[in-house]
């Protein structure tokens, strides 16, 4: 490197090129193993073919969609929920937008404490819903889910949350893959954070939902691997949610109720252009809170519940293994490898910590504008998500140390002393019930 770049060029850079690439490999095993291969390598290759068989998908598409508006089937959309009241009159105006209009709405009011059964009842008047039912005591998500169930009459299920806003070809866009292959039993749509502008919170998970959901899911449901159908936004075959006998009880019931389906022999799959909005929390603090909610349900339910997927059995998949492996591997596994990699960092090269840290840093930042230009390339909103790039740089201290930090806690309080039956998110009859029969 010649004199000019040295005075260019951070002075831990220049150490680093000095160093020499053994030690450098050496010293950034997790990134390169781990980081790099999982979230560039696989998903530009993934993304690449993704794009390459776009024509062909589409003459797929066109034909699936003429399929659907030729039936017109009745869709059943489902919202349950409490204290849901203020959101519904934007949620209704939503879908009344739609392209597809043969569907009905029933809205479950689970125990709302708030004027939600005063709106509601208005709202079945008026004829904005269809049906609006109450628990009088609140039992829990799954449980209002599986009461709207009861009701249905359609022949797919849209499973959405009251706050949520959608493109006005959402509803198509979400039962269009249905007509595609026979074999898929539910279908995932593409969540985005609404209210990315509230806070640097808000901002962050804007980019964090456009890198996991966006990207991620692409790369997944391509793989066949595809896992976790978002209770904000998911479809489901009205016959197949009967088989698998709807929702059980739990924080992490959209991932649960996503294995039961593919264990019963079905295919998931994840339909980018089904868009919704969503709020996601402002504030850390309400973060982390959902945060563990959701990272003890890996632990619940893809470690325990779940672990026939892992052995040879009867109904053994090796796609469900793989999609169930890579979540627990990527999640859990890498984690605590992780702090293996703190651990090596701290013990055998403390003296030169400083220059480890703000090399991860860089490497973390690279990586990050890496994503986003993949991104880019798929995304129906580039000029509102242009104003997300400058926030890059604090996705290195969010996801490679806030999360993770959380994650951990999540994994620990899990595994050793099964908080998530604690969780108030569920009514503690509904988890004491759960906990007994195993959910």
């Amino acid at each position: 490197m010649g004199p000019i770049w040295e005075h260019i060029l951070p002075e831990y850079i220049t150490y680093w090129h000095a160093v020499g690439i053994p030690k450098f490999v050496r010293i950034f095993w997790y990134f390169i193993i781990f980081e790099l291969t999982r979230y560039i390598c696989i998903d530009f290759v993934i993304a690449g073919l993704f794009k390459m068989t776009e024509k062909r998908r589409a003459a797929k598409w066109q034909l699936a969609r003429a399929k659907l508006f030729a039936e017109n089937p009745l869709v059943s959309i489902i919202i349950p929920g409490k204290n849901e009241g203020p959101h519904l009159f934007k949620l209704t105006k939503s879908l009344a937008e739609q392209s597809y209009k043969n569907f009905e709405l029933i809205i479950v009011d689970d125990g709302s404490n708030d004027g939600t059964p005063i709106i509601g009842k208005n709202f079945q008047r008026l004829g904005l819903i269809h049906t609006f039912l109450r628990n009088e005591m609140r039992g829990g998500k799954a449980s209002a889910a599986n009461l709207a169930l009861r009701f249905c009459k359609g022949k797919i299920v849209v499973h959405l949350d009251a706050d949520c806003s959608f493109d006005f070809d959402a509803i198509e866009n979400i039962i269009i893959p249905f007509y595609m292959d026979n074999k898929i039993g539910a279908v995932g749509g593409n969540v985005k954070v609404r209210n990315y502008k509230d806070s640097l919170c808000s901002k962050l998970q804007a980019i964090e939902y456009l890198k996991t959901v966006s990207i991620g899911r692409i790369v997944t449901s391509t793989l066949g691997i595809y896992k976790i159908i978002s209770g904000a936004f998911g479809a489901f075959r009205m016959d197949v949610i009967d088989r698998v006998g709807g929702w059980d009880i739990g924080p992490g019931l959209d991932g649960d109720i996503t294995v039961k389906i593919r264990k019963s022999g079905f295919k998931t799959v994840f339909s980018p252009t089904a868009i919704c909005l969503t709020n996601a929390p402002a504030k850390f603090k309400i973060l982390t809170k959902q945060r563990l909610r959701w990272d003890k349900s890996i632990i619940r339910f893809r470690v325990r519940k779940h672990k026939d997927v892992y052995f040879p059995n009867q109904g053994f998949s090796w796609s469900n293994f793989f999609a169930l492996f890579e979540n627990v591997f990527y999640n859990v596994i890498l984690d605590f490898t992780w702090w293996i990699y703190i651990i090596d960092m701290t013990l055998n090269y403390s003296s030169n910590l400083n220059n480890i840290i703000l090399m991860n840093l860089t490497l973390y930042f690279c990586v990050g504008f890496v994503q986003m230009s993949s991104i880019y390339i798929f995304s129906e909103r580039r000029k509102e998500e242009l104003y997300l790039w400058k926030y890059l740089p604090f996705m290195s201290v969010y996801t490679g140390l806030y999360l993770r930090l959380v994650r951990t806690r999540a994994y620990i309080d899990e595994w050793f002393f099964k908080k998530s039956y604690d969780d108030p998110w569920n009514p503690l009859k509904s988890s004491t019930q759960a906990k007994i029969n195993g959910f």
